[in-house]
């Protein structure tokens, strides 16, 4: 099987990519075995069952998409983050990475414009299997769960866009022949509007799709649902709301969900799909050795440097900061399962699984990324070192328990939060506090969640809440963060010339 792909390249219209009624499809009900079906049309979906179905799949598996969650992912997550370093030796993307890094990028670096194609391609799928969907000869039951499906994956895309750019073109349906040359589909919509059509899919998506256990592994669910538009509130400072849907999930009345004892564990082969995941990326082995996300374990993999004499693990980047490593406790346990630290000679660094890292002479950097690392001999893989199946934790009960204890602190529910936040450390292997306040909160945020991505957009959510948060933290990073400005990346200048100026540039760039 090969992974579901878009049959038009990057670059493109906005327009006419969102115009696209057909795209090229290798479904597959259980994301990884089934052979191509080839494209898929109206005729399809009323006549078979299962083609609705084949199309949902093909959303899903836009998530393996490289620059979706891949080697760009990276840098404009982690590494423009105070988690990270650009890492890697020091020519090595310095006018790419580097300026993620730095927060400077222009608009002309490519990481932009690859990120945002690979989102809108991957929203593309989403309607076209939204307008047809309902034509499908499936029971009404199995459309309604299709739909929902669909439409959380397609909040989950546009949260990330919002938050990496700010307004964005908003394209909820495939666009009329007659308006493929619209340039108002190219315009942004503002903020508001794009978390209102967020707000909308999750909500819909709460309502229609099944609890945990009631439907294939890997596929959303009510809690998933629910999580994501929690923290979705939490971004826009609703706290009740934030509150309300994740006590739901934190009291197990949507699912049974519950801390993984061993925190090192989540990130490996043993903990995908554990009792703490809510959703993640599904990765695994098919015959074209390609169901897993590009990149994304040998992008991060240590790299030799120096006296070198060792075949290495990948290229190094996005290596965790110092400003990380003051932030832990001592014997927080997540801390050693976070971050690889390479040791002195005579010993190195020895991994989970006996791989041994030579010592710092023979390696680029001091310190990388853990939570992305995958085995070659104690975990699957099919040979393909570029797509190790690593499964990417999107959402997991530790993150819920975080965003319910920060509501609960907002709402004046001092106790509640404790116990969430205890909970955590407890299994961190930290004294649980007596007192909790919003700072105490973001610290637990910043080690339970580290190297997952999602820094650089809380530290950016933080600002909204306590002014100079962001500046603070960069500045203790050794970056400046420019207020007005570094809230969101550029808007790629690519896409703003494909548009014919449609598109409009954010402040400072």
């Amino acid at each position: 099987m090969t992974s579901i792909k878009s049959s038009v390249k990057s670059p493109i219209r906005l327009s006419l990519l969102m115009a696209l009624f057909v795209l090229g499809l290798a479904a597959c009900n259980d994301f990884l075995t089934t052979p191509p079906q080839g494209l898929i049309g109206e005729d399809a979906v009323r006549n078979d069952p299962a083609a609705a179905q084949n199309l949902v799949t093909g959303v899903y598996n836009s998530l393996w998409e490289e620059s979706m969650h891949g080697f760009d992912f990276v840098g404009m997550t982690n590494i423009a983050s105070d988690d990270a370093d650009k890492g890697s030796s020091a020519a090595d993307g310095a006018n790419t990475f580097g300026t993620l890094d730095n927060l400077n990028p222009t608009a002309g670096v490519g990481n932009l414009n690859n990120l945002w194609s690979a989102y809108f391609r991957s929203i593309a799928k989403a309607n076209q299997a939204l307008a047809l969907i309902p034509l499908s000869a499936a029971e009404p039951t199995v459309r309604r769960q299709l739909e929902g499906e669909v439409r959380f994956l397609r909040a989950y895309f546009y949260f990330n866009l919002v938050r990496f750019f700010g307004g964005v073109p908003l394209l909820d349906a495939i666009p009329a022949v007659d308006q493929v040359n619209n340039t108002d589909l190219q315009k942004r919509a503002t903020r508001e509007q794009v978390y209102d059509l967020i707000v909308r899919d999750l909500r819909y998506a709460a309502n229609v799709l099944p609890i945990k256990g009631q439907t294939q592994t890997g596929r959303a669910t009510k809690a998933a649902a629910m999580a994501m538009l929690a923290k979705v509130y939490l971004y826009q400072k609703n706290w009740q709301q934030a509150y309300t849907l994740s006590d739901s999930i934190v009291k197990n009345q949507v699912g049974s969900y519950d801390l993984l004892p061993n925190y090192a564990n989540i990130w490996r082969e043993t903990g995908a799909n554990s009792v703490e995941s809510l959703f993640e990326v599904q990765t695994g082995i098919n015959l074209s050795c390609n169901a897993a996300i590009n990149l994304y374990v040998v992008c991060q993999g240590p790299r030799a440097g120096g006296k070198r004499g060792w075949s290495d693990l990948g290229f190094g980047f996005g290596t965790p900061s110092q400003s990380l490593v003051d932030e832990y406790e001592a014997n927080d346990q997540r801390r050693a399962a976070t971050i690889i630290f390479i040791n002195p000679a005579p010993r190195g660094t020895v991994l989970w699984d006996g791989f041994r890292v030579p010592s710092r002479d023979s390696v680029e950097n001091d310190r990388y990324n853990y939570k992305a690392y995958h085995s070659r001999t104690a975990e699957r893989n099919c040979g393909n070192n570029d797509r190790l199946p690593k499964n990417l934790r999107i959402m997991r009960l530790g993150e819920v328990l975080l965003i319910h204890a920060e509501a609960a602190l907002a709402t004046g529910q001092n106790a509640a939060a404790l116990t969430d936040i205890n909970r955590l450390r407890t299994r961190a292997g930290l004294p649980a506090l007596t007192t909790l306040d919003r700072a105490a909160v973001w610290h637990e945020r910043r080690v339970e969640l580290a190297m997952e991505h999602d820094r650089f957009f809380d530290l950016i959510r933080q600002e909204d809440v306590q002014a100079g948060r962001a500046v603070q933290a960069f500045a203790a990073h050794g970056k400046t963060f420019t207020k007005g400005k570094n809230e969101v990346f550029p808007i790629p200048q690519n896409q703003i010339q494909l548009s014919g100026g449609a598109l409009t540039q954010n402040p400072g760039y």
